[in-house]
């Protein structure tokens, strides 16, 4: 269970990095002139957006990955302890 932690952390952290790289690269070219002020705004939010729909992607098959894991592990799920509930409530 460690390791999938581990990689959802590690792919927040990527996430963060490469923001941070492309904002940094906007604003280089921006002082290099090679594109405008309104350019580099828009090549950030276009970037940030992308990122956005990556890691919904991204935690959407962490999300599945976990629950393949708790399956394979034969662990109880919130339907299988509600089932119980009612059953013992008869």
């Amino acid at each position: 269970m460690s390791e999938i932690k581990d990689l959802f952390y590690l792919g927040i952290g990527a996430t963060m990095i490469a923001k941070e790289r492309i904002e940094e690269e906007a604003k280089d070219l921006m002082e290099r002139g090679k594109i405008s002020r309104e350019e580099q705004e828009a090549f950030v939010k276009k970037a940030k957006d992308k990122a956005k729909s990556e890691e919904k992607v991204f935690q959407d098959k962490f999300k599945e990955s976990i629950k393949e894991v708790l399956s394979e592990m034969g662990l109880a799920t919130k339907e299988d302890i509600e089932e119980i509930k009612k059953l013992l409530k008869k």
